[in-house]
């Protein structure tokens, strides 16, 4: 791993840090490939990413390319109804098996190089001439040697998580813990059914910016009074500063005046039946290491996925989610969609806007996080602690 040093020359004074203020990482952090390459090592190829919505995946042969680190991954439905999850490669002399994003097939993967074709299971189906293939020893091919290396997977929240890892941490604590750490319930997120509801509109974000500054905006509110118009007139204590993952339980509430979670803060949809009281006219936002935000509000769920491509660009696929039988009745989205729409417009522009300048001699050695930024810390001290040399808790598949 490259030992990361911040301790070249700097031709600006270095800002104080004392009282309520902290430091920030480096702005090499935000711009370095080999940084960039021990995240794919130490972070995505390490921890459970989130790869797709399960319902997107309906039927036998049915399959989803997802980049995870380094790796080309293929979840696909196999014919037990099962999802299973292989790294893209073919056993035989490597080549990606699916170049499209995502597709059907009937019932095997072949490899369009040389016809090397494998089970949705995974399994070494057949072969040109397998009858007579031999390995190193002699001994005729094993099929379930030379299959598609699988990778692990779990299925929570209507999406399939993956891990690359030979040894994948605990789900439960990894990433049931990350939402029960936020909303200080484990069962306060099951209120929403969110494996239940159904797509109502996805859009991909192809963002000109390191993963890390979406995660510290999707954190914080300081910005919020000034990019968020449409957001603080319905969550008035966003106008404040400070955000709701700012306090453990706390969903922000929606204004007096306010009826529902949309543009204008008309009336929303349906409310979801499982949402309690307390829960009702509050939004409640989750992040889930490395790639998860969760939005909860009372008729619907915004879920947002982040697939980290470089050091400067990540894609972020966004959905919106609710009860089918709102979809089912044709009834009118676009008001609900267009909120949170525009308001990842606006924090995706202030990333954009932040990333050409991590690179600058102003923010060598990094920038100040204020008092109401301060839970942004601790994710750069985790930064910090999963990029430190250590042994390899385990090689990867």
């Amino acid at each position: 791993m490259t030992t990361i040093d911040d301790s070249r020359p700097v031709s600006v004074p270095t800002p104080a840090t004392g009282g309520n203020l902290m430091p920030t990482l480096s702005g090499r952090y935000y711009y370095d490939t080999a940084i960039f390459e021990s995240e794919q090592d130490r972070i995505f190829e390490r921890m459970w990413f989130c790869a797709v919505r399960s319902a997107d995946l309906p039927s036998p042969g049915a399959f989803r390319r997802v980049q995870v680190g380094r790796e080309s991954v293929l979840v696909v439905r196999g014919r037990d109804g099962a999802l299973n999850a292989f790294l893209n490669i073919c056993r035989h002399r490597g080549a990606m098996l699916c170049s499209e994003d995502s597709g059907v097939v009937n019932r095997h993967l072949k490899c369009p190089y040389h016809a090397w074709t494998y089970g949705l299971d995974g399994k070494l189906f057949a072969a040109p001439n397998l009858g007579t293939l031999n390995d190193a020893t002699g001994a005729r091919i094993n099929r379930t040697e030379y299959g598609l290396v699988p990778v692990s997977l779990r299925e929570w929240l209507g999406y399939a998580w993956v891990c690359l890892d030979a040894e994948p941490p605990s789900f439960e604590d990894e990433v049931i813990g990350a939402v029960t750490e936020r909303l200080g319930d484990a069962e306060a997120i099951e209120h929403y059914g969110v494996a239940e509801l159904a797509v109502g509109r996805r859009i991909s974000y192809d963002v000109a910016a390191n993963w890390k500054l979406i995660v510290e905006n999707f954190m914080e509110c300081y910005h919020c009074a000034s990019i968020h118009p449409e957001l603080t007139e319905v969550l008035p204590e966003f106008a404040g500063g400070l955000a709701a993952q700012y306090f453990v339980g706390h969903g922000a509430l929606f204004g007096a005046e306010v009826a529902g979670f949309t543009i204008d803060g008309g009336a929303g949809l349906d409310v979801i039946p499982g949402v309690t009281p307390e829960q009702d006219r509050r939004y409640y936002a989750i992040t889930v290491r490395p790639n998860v935000f969760v939005n909860l509000v009372p008729d619907h769920v915004i879920f947002h996925r982040m697939y980290p491509l470089g050091p400067d660009r990540t894609v972020v696929e966004c959905d919106w989610l609710y009860l089918p039988g709102v979809l089912a009745q044709g009834r009118d989205l676009e008001r609900s969609v267009q909120l949170f729409h525009r308001v990842n417009e606006q924090d995706f522009d202030a990333c954009e806007r932040t990333q050409p300048t991590m690179s600058s001699r102003a923010y060598r050695t990094g920038g100040v996080l204020v008092p109401s930024e301060h839970h942004i810390a601790e994710f750069h001290r985790w930064i910090e602690d999963r990029l430190r040399d250590q042994p390899d808790p385990g090689a990867p598949v």
